[in-house]
């Protein structure tokens, strides 16, 4: 920022060299417009400068942050048992249309087995109750017996 006050300084020079004075109307104009440029580049040097602050401020709760959350997953990421009996490899889904609001919901086919579960749409968060045709559930069956 140390050029914004070279500039300033050069254009009071300037005027000085020019022996600009204030007893004119445009002098006194002329004067108070590089007072202005240098109460400006003040606060541009102070904003830069709390600026810097901040910055690196944000640097160390970045840091601080990464220490916490390294400390906080460790624990979770050290135990590589507890993922091996997690598989979502065999999950199938099964995709449904909300009846309010037609958005497609991706749900994992086992839900339909438990009859105390209800789906609830992402979307508009009303309930998305299924209603199976006799049929459909016979052909579901006779399909699933083949296999």
């Amino acid at each position: 920022m140390e050029y914004l006050y070279e500039r300033v300084s050069y254009l009071r020079g300037l005027a000085d060299g020019l022996e600009i004075s204030e007893d004119s109307k445009e002098g006194k104009l002329l004067l108070q417009m590089v007072d202005v440029l240098e109460e400006f580049a003040d606060a541009i040097n102070e904003l830069a400068d709390a600026h810097d602050e901040l910055d690196e401020y944000v640097e160390c709760i970045d840091q601080d942050l990464g220490d916490v959350e390294d400390e906080i997953f460790e624990d979770i990421y050290d135990d590589e048992d507890d993922y091996d009996d997690f598989d979502d490899d065999d999950a199938e889904y099964v995709e449904v249309e909300c009846p309010h609001c037609e958005h497609i919901v991706c749900v994992e086919d086992n839900i339909f087995e438990d009859d105390d579960t209800d789906i609830i749409c992402p979307n508009c968060h009303k309930p998305i109750y299924l209603e199976f045709e006799e049929d459909e559930v016979k052909d579901d069956e006779e399909e699933f017996e083949q296999e």
